[in-house]
C-alpha cells in the first residue's frame, strides 16, 4: 500500500494525528479512537506497510511512533504544490492590496 492509499482512510489519519504526540502503546489507539483493538491493529499494519509508522517491542507491548523517512517522501511530493498555493496566496495579496 501507498503512503498515499493509506492516507486516504481517515481513522489511519487520526493514528497518525495521535502520534504526532509521541510514541504510543496500541492500546492508547484503541482508546482514543474508540475502535476495536482488531481495528486499529489492522490500520496500523498498513501504515507499517506505507512506511509511515514503525512498531517496537517493549516487553509485551508493541509501541508506535511516526516514521520520519515515510512523512518526508509525502512532504517531498507535496513541494512543488505548496509552491502553487504560495504563489496563488501573493497574487491574491496583492490584489487585495491594490483594491484597498
Amino acid at each position: 500500500m501507498s503512503p498515499f492509499e493509506a492516507l486516504a482512510e481517515p481513522n489511519r489519519r487520526r493514528i497518525l494525528d495521535i502520534l504526532r504526540e509521541g510514541e504510543r502503546p496500541a492500546g492508547d489507539l484503541v482508546d482514543a479512537l474508540g475502535l476495536s483493538q482488531p481495528g486499529v491493529s489492522k490500520h496500523l499494519k498498513l501504515l507499517r506497510e506505507a512506511g509511515l509508522v514503525r512498531v517496537r517491542a517493549d516487553g509485551q507491548r508493541r509501541l508506535y511512533r511516526l516514521e520520519p523517512h515515510g512523512l518526508a517522501d509525502l512532504d517531498a511530493w507535496l513541494m512543488p504544490y505548496r509552491r502553487f498555493w504560495a504563489g496563488s496566496l501573493d497574487r491574491l495579496e496583492q490584489h487585495l492590496e491594490r483594491e484597498q
